[in-house]
């Protein structure tokens, strides 16, 4: 029986089969019918919603989340805005005044390049402010935190002038030696497994939360990028029966020798919660200067960058996963990062594997290599957000190399396969904004003019289905969301005004 009937709408379905309806029927999870037969189709137990006109799209998927990390960000200081040194230290302290003795303080959202500093930040404002309690301060892309001696001193072992660097970490140190309070990439693991870095104690109804903000957000799918407490919470709503989000799951590379020793396959669960792949990075970030660079950064002689693993150990890691049917999800910023990663890729290729390769960011890339991702059948898994966010620190680390930076068109051009997402809590949860960078190329104030790097700018359609993780067709999913406004129609920089009236999961309004 059918339970909704969308009528009188303006229905794209990025179905080639049926790609235009003006209703549409939803039975038992699934797409019952369009048009005419679902109009047929409806009886007086039917819920009816008259479109009057309005915009009906396939439900949207963010294909890069840190999901239950957004969940919980009211339980860490929020350093994001912060316009200064003394703004963030300030937000820090007001925590630090209700903590209880030793207690660890988390916060994350800062970024130096806001404060018009030179250099990052040290551990001396903070041990002014917190000489007893523990400070940890995730950089706003997590690539650094901004720690307090107090912290250095209560990681296992301490972290003093005599601990060496670890493989794919930087332990920052000033003139004499001393570690600065600020750590990169690997170098993070050494505080230990703290709340902020396993966030063992999840709240479920925080998520419950964090979902309905997805759904109110035409969000009914996510690619959640963490680890196994994410997921626990994940498999407990389900059990109840409350999960109403799509959820495809990866497992960290650390932890995929355990899972292969249990006997899971890639694509294990049902329709709401499958592990589908494994994570892994190849370099850091850009904002940390961190990400892997085949040559220098502008003005920075010498540093092109951090390795976060050897090729060796990729290769086995990609090796292992395909093996076992799971996709295979490689953080890479860098150009040279990426370089090395489809260099891996197509050697497994080459030897017959099929598997599902992605390059998560795929930020910044050597022109030569932008045709690989498509002749590879390599998915390119972006963040538009990320492209405007960063344009003027993108210009300054990079040079005349920005030219292919976030090269969206390009990469469609050549053939790869885009898929979108927010990299949230990093950016905004919230994929109009996504789509409007995508779009645009140009921030909410329209910065910089007419775009930057308008070249890259794609079309309406092309970014939305990039977003889309299942096309409307009968039998499919019914996923699908209804919007104020015809993004399609109105100019591009009025996508960001764009409200979702109705969001509909499983054949279902939630």
């Amino acid at each position: 029986m059918i339970n909704l009937l969308l009528a009188n709408g303006t229905i794209h379905t990025f179905d080639s089969t049926h790609p235009r309806a003006h209703a549409l029927a939803f039975a038992n999870g699934r797409v019952a019918a369009f048009d005419d037969d679902a109009l047929a189709a409806r009886t007086p137990r039917t819920e009816t919603i008259d479109l009057r006109g309005r915009l009906v799209l396939p439900g949207l998927t963010d294909h890069h989340i840190h999901f239950t990390q957004y969940a919980m960000s009211a339980a860490r200081v929020q350093l994001e805005g912060a316009r200064s040194l003394d703004e963030a230290v300030a937000r820090v302290a007001a925590r630090v005044a209700r903590a209880k003795p030793g207690e660890w303080i988390f916060g994350s959202g800062w970024n130096h390049l806001d404060w018009a500093m030179p250099a990052f930040p040290t551990k001396t404002p903070l041990d002014a402010i917190a000489p007893n309690n523990p400070v940890v301060l995730h950089r706003k892309d997590g690539h650094s935190v901004w720690v307090n001696s107090a912290a250095l001193r209560a990681a296992s072992p301490p972290i003093t002038r005599d601990t060496s660097d670890p493989a794919g970490g930087v332990i920052e140190r000033d003139a004499s030696g001393e570690p600065t309070g600020l750590l990169r990439e690997n170098a993070i693991n050494l505080l230990g497994d703290q709340p902020s870095f396993g966030a063992p104690d999840i709240a479920e109804d925080a998520v419950l939360d964090a979902i309905r903000h997805a759904h109110q957000l035409g969000l009914t799918g996510i690619h959640n990028v963490e680890g196994a407490n994410a997921l626990r919470a994940f498999q407990n709503l389900r059990a109840r029966d409350q999960l109403t989000l799509r959820v495809a799951h990866t497992i960290p590379a650390d932890h995929l020798e355990h899972a292969l020793a249990l006997g899971l396959r890639g694509g294990w669960g049902d329709e709401w919660l499958r592990l589908v792949g494994v994570k892994l990075f190849a370099d850091g970030s850009l904002g940390s200067q961190t990400a892997w660079m085949l040559e220098p950064f502008e003005h920075r002689p010498g540093n092109c960058g951090v390795a976060a693993r050897s090729l060796e150990e990729i290769e086995r890691i990609v090796r292992a996963a395909a093996h076992a049917d799971f996709m295979v999800a490689t953080h890479a910023i860098g150009d040279r990062a990426n370089r090395e990663v489809l260099n891996v890729y197509e050697k497994l290729r080459g030897e017959g594997i099929g598997a599902t390769f992605r390059i998560e960011h795929a930020q910044h890339l050597h022109p030569a290599d932008l045709p690989r991702l498509g002749a590879l059948g390599v998915i390119a898994s972006m963040q538009p957000i990320h492209a405007t966010s960063d344009y003027q620190m993108a210009d300054e680390f990079l040079g005349a190399r920005a030219r292919y930076a976030y090269a969206f068109k390009s990469l469609l051009s050549t053939g790869a396969r885009l898929v979108f997402g927010s990299d949230c809590p990093v950016e905004t949860l919230d994929p109009f904004v996504g789509l409007h960078a995508a779009v645009t190329r140009e921030r909410a104030n329209g910065e910089p003019p007419g775009g930057w790097y308008p070249e890259e700018k794609l079309s309406v359609a092309e970014a939305v289905r990039a977003y889309i993780g299942a096309p409307l067709r009968v039998g499919g999913l019914g996923d699908a969301i209804v919007l104020s406004r015809d993004i399609f129609t109105v100019p591009p920089r009025e996508i960001l005004a764009t409200r979702v009236e109705w969001t509909i999961v499983g054949g279902a309004r939630v």
